[in-house]
C-alpha cells in the first residue's frame, strides 16, 4: 500500500512538472513583455534628463541652496564656492597684464626708433599675450564658482555639505527634471504589424490611482530573440503634474485583448 502511494505521487508530480514545460514558452513570453491577460503593459516613467552635479574646482562649499526633494528653476543657482584665492589670483594676472601691456607699448615705441631689435619687440608681444590668456583661465575658473541649474526640476539627494572642502570632481547633487517624462514598456514583437510612432494608448499609475494619455515616440531598433519583445518609449500627452520618475503602472492599447 506504501509503495503504491509512493508511485501515485511520483507520477502526480511528473504530469505536473509536464504541463509546466508544456506552458513555459507562453509564460516566459508573458514575463518579458510584462503583459497580463487582458493584454495590458507593464510601463515605467523614467526621467528624459538626470544627473549627478559636480564640482569643477577644489575649494569650500559656502552653500548648498537647495535640499533633497527640493524644486528648482532652470538658471537658479545651487551651489556657491569660497572663491577668495582664485580671486586674489585674478587680481595678480590682471596686474601682470597690464604690465606687461605698458612694456610692449614701449618696447613698440623705441622699435619705431630703431633704439631696439625686432627680437625684443617680438618678446614684448608674446609676454602681453601670455598674461592676458592667464587672466582669463582664471576668469573661466572663477567662473565655476557658481553653479547653476541646467534645467529645471528637483533635487534627488544632496552629496555634500556647506563648508565641506571638495575637489575638482566631487559629486555635490543629484538632479531630476520632472517635467520632460517618457514611458518605457516593452511590447511584443509581433506587434511591430500595426503599432507606429503616434499610435496613442492611456496609462493607469499604479501610484497615483489615476490614467494618463499618452503616444508612442520611438520604437526600438531591435527585437530581443530570446522574448521576441520590443522595448518603446513614449511620452505623456497631457499635463505632467504629479508624476515622477519611478512611478509604474499598465498600458492599455485600443483594440488589443
Amino acid at each position: 500500500m506504501l509503495m503504491a502511494n509512493v508511485g501515485l505521487r511520483l507520477v502526480a508530480r511528473v504530469l505536473v512538472g509536464c504541463c509546466l514545460l508544456a506552458q513555459a514558452p507562453s509564460l516566459l513570453a508573458q514575463s518579458a513583455a510584462g503583459t497580463d491577460q487582458d493584454g495590458r503593459i507593464r510601463v515605467q516613467l523614467t526621467a528624459l534628463n538626470e544627473l549627478v552635479v559636480s564640482s569643477e574646482v577644489a575649494a569650500r562649499i559656502e552653500r548648498i541652496a537647495v535640499r533633497d526633494g527640493d524644486a528648482f528653476r532652470s538658471g537658479a543657482l545651487l551651489v556657491s564656492f569660497d572663491c577668495r584665492t582664485l580671486e586674489a589670483q585674478l587680481e595678480k594676472a590682471k596686474a601682470s597684464r597690464d604690465g606687461a601691456r605698458h612694456q610692449m607699448d614701449t618696447v613698440q615705441r623705441l622699435a619705431e626708433l630703431d633704439s631696439v631689435g625686432k627680437l625684443e619687440a617680438d618678446q614684448a608681444q608674446a609676454k602681453a599675450r601670455e598674461t592676458a590668456a592667464e587672466v582669463q583661465v582664471v576668469q573661466s575658473t572663477l567662473g565655476k564658482c557658481r553653479i547653476s541649474a541646467p534645467f529645471s526640476g528637483r533635487v534627488v539627494q544632496r552629496l555634500a555639505s556647506d563648508h565641506q572642502f571638495v575637489n575638482a570632481g566631487t559629486p555635490l547633487l543629484s538632479l531630476v527634471d520632472t517635467r520632460a517624462i517618457e514611458v518605457r514598456l516593452i511590447v511584443p514583437s509581433r506587434w511591430l504589424s500595426w503599432l507606429k510612432a503616434g499610435a496613442p494608448f492611456q496609462v493607469r499609475l499604479d501610484d497615483l490611482d489615476k490614467t494618463v494619455e499618452a503616444k508612442v515616440a520611438r520604437i526600438g531598433a531591435r527585437v530581443d530573440p530570446v522574448s521576441q519583445s520590443v522595448e518603446l518609449v513614449a511620452v505623456v500627452t497631457g499635463s505632467t503634474a504629479g508624476l515622477l520618475p519611478g512611478m509604474s503602472g499598465w498600458a492599455s492599447f485600443p483594440g488589443v485583448r
